[in-house]
């Protein structure tokens, strides 16, 4: 497996994965805090909503970033490979 070279992608991850964890540590100040369960399975879903959209996006880069390493020898593909990575990213979009 590869590791995803581009220093963009990798803080956009690494931002969304912060997030989280900062709604994970509010989840917990709830439950200590004796708050209302529907409040927390709010939150909580919330926190696997954002969890399977950074997985969404990281599957996303290292597809792009494999196709353009294999696949992109002319600046026409790269115009083909964009298209084939925003079709992947609406269907894996509608998973979600």
């Amino acid at each position: 497996m590869s590791v995803l070279t581009d220093v963009e992608s990798r803080t956009d991850l690494l931002n969304r994965l912060k997030r989280a964890e900062g709604q994970l540590r509010g989840i917990q100040r709830m439950i200590e805090e004796g708050q209302d369960c529907m409040d927390i399975a709010t939150q909580m879903a919330a926190v696997r909503k954002a969890l399977d959209s950074t997985y969404v996006r990281m599957t996303v880069c290292f597809v792009q970033q494999e196709l353009r390493a294999r696949l992109v020898t002319e600046p026409t593909q790269e115009a083909q490979v964009e298209a084939l990575i925003e079709g992947m990213q609406d269907l894996l979009a509608k998973v979600r």
